[in-house]
């Protein structure tokens, strides 16, 4: 949904600015497969107390300049190295965070309701070359070619209803799961199924309907049955406002003075797609059951991994090795982003090592506290976060960087000068004042982005590279 993880649409500037009304299911964007062999690094020599201090050192630096706030755990062997919550549960009590601190999850739901699917898989209830039609109802001619793998991969074609501006405006208001489908049953496919991947808040949730019509039951209810009993995962459920649920977190935008609660959700909106809530430990239980049969068989595990368009697999990216980040492993990973939290949990299966991020700020990046983590376990190197500082620079030079810029098909960024710093503005979004870094390069705070600036040999300015939430996309200069 807008923002609705990864960390997570992916977490591109597309899914976080340009939609920058609320922040529901944001997803971990899949990064390019790597080009050549990576030697892979050995855990630093460090010990429990160096560890320690050295991830307080990185997260103190976070929770500065992005207003971090949540729990990190890092764990080698499914033993956590360290597991500590940092800022407040709730900022008006002064409730510490703390491991047992239950965070809404938001993408991350959908690795739970993947697995769901590849269970029914394996008793043979459903088959993934099945048309959604056969068990969603009504089921207009256009979604007829759809299949549960289109659905699983975020490669449908049907809209996701979280991009959709005018659901911004009822996303508060209780719905039925009938009542959201109708909100873009009606849509027309944007490619066909199968042709291209584009991160999709609707496929998953069609897939908690499936659920319910194969089992009859509830999606909480099949979801505690299939998977939460049988792993004792007591911290984890659906995230039913109304519920009273002890060490649950408030979630909050914003840093220092520009600190908020968080904008309101109906957590029927985000359904198996999203509402989830748990803890570190519980993620830590969940991510070793993984190495195990207990769930799925690892012939079934092999189908659920297996990337088939951007690195996506079923409720997973699968990002192969890249030199300098997560000590060069392959890592089966996902973000999750939902109004007032941020999350992210990062498997590398070779060294078997998890980190697992849950924040209570959307403003802050779970991905890049994980990425430093890992940087500081493996000896990779990392930078402190510290507060940019702003320049002065030539008003002239400012006039020469406005216009509009064309982030992705249909996604213009347009950039004013306002006074001494520039102005960025997304469609159908708010605007968010960026301060000069240098010449070059601009940044804001609260969202943290960053922007720089490019020209060509004629001396225009041809694009502006933008940097948020570990995700990088370039941005083509199409108007003066």
């Amino acid at each position: 949904m807008p923002r609705m993880s990864s960390r997570l649409s992916s977490v591109l500037l597309a899914a976080t600015l340009l939609a920058s009304a609320t922040g529901l299911l944001r997803a971990q964007a899949p990064a390019p497969a790597a080009q050549a062999t990576v030697t892979p690094s050995q855990p630093a020599s460090l010990d429990a107390t160096a560890l320690q201090q050295r991830v307080d050192e990185v997260i103190a630096g976070h929770m500065k300049v992005s207003g971090f706030s949540g729990t990190v755990l890092l764990a080698k062997d499914g033993k956590p190295l360290v597991a500590k919550g940092y800022g407040y549960a709730n900022v008006e009590w002064q409730i510490p965070n703390s491991p047992t601190t239950k965070f809404r999850i938001g993408s991350i739901t959908k690795q739970f309701t993947s697995m769901l699917v590849m269970q029914l898989r394996e008793q043979g209830k459903i088959k993934l070359e099945d048309s959604m039609c056969v068990y969603v109802t009504p089921c207009p001619d256009a979604w007829k070619p759809v299949t549960i793998h289109h659905l699983l991969t975020h490669t449908s074609g049907i809209p996701t209803y979280t991009a959709i501006p005018a659901w911004r405006e009822i996303n508060m208001v209780p719905k039925t799961t009938d009542q959201i489908i109708a909100f873009f049953r009606d849509i027309p496919l944007q490619w066909v199924p199968g042709e291209k991947y584009a991160y999709n808040n609707s496929g998953y949730f069609l897939l908690g309907v499936v659920i319910e019509k194969i089992t009859g039951k509830k999606y909480e209810q099949a979801l505690q049955e299939m998977i939460l009993t049988p792993l004792g995962l007591r911290d984890t459920g659906y995230d039913w406002s109304k519920a009273i649920l002890p060490q649950r977190a408030s979630g909050y935008s914003g840093n220092g003075a520009t600190l908020t609660n968080a904008a309101a959700l109906d957590m029927q909106q985000p359904y198996s797609a999203g509402a989830l809530y748990s803890t570190v430990g519980d993620l830590l239980k969940w991510d070793q059951a993984l190495y195990t049969e207990k769930l799925l068989p690892e012939a079934a595990k092999r189908v659920m991994w297996t990337p088939f368009r951007d690195n996506y697999a079923y409720g997973w990216s699968i990002v192969e090795p890249a030199a300098g980040v997560f000590g060069g492993y392959r890592r089966i990973a996902h973000s999750g982003g939902i109004n007032g939290f941020s999350a992210m949990i990062v498997r590398l299966p070779d060294p078997k090592v998890t980190v697992i991020v849950l924040g209570n700020n959307e403003a802050a990046s779970a991905g890049n506290v994980a990425r430093d983590i890992a940087a500081i376990y493996f000896g990779q190197k990392y930078v402190v976060p510290s507060m940019p500082a702003a320049v002065k620079v030539d008003p002239a030079l400012l006039d020469q960087y406005a216009g509009t810029y064309e982030v992705r098909p249909g996604a213009v960024l347009t950039v004013t000068r306002q006074g001494g710093n520039l102005v960025i503005q997304p469609a159908n979004g708010r605007p968010l004042e960026v301060l000069p870094a240098s010449d070059t390069r601009f940044f804001a705070v609260t969202p943290p982005v960053t922007l720089t600036f490019f020209k060509g040999a004629d001396g225009k300015v041809t694009h502006v590279v933008i940097v948020q939430g570990g995700a990088e996309t370039q941005a083509k200069r199409i108007g003066g």
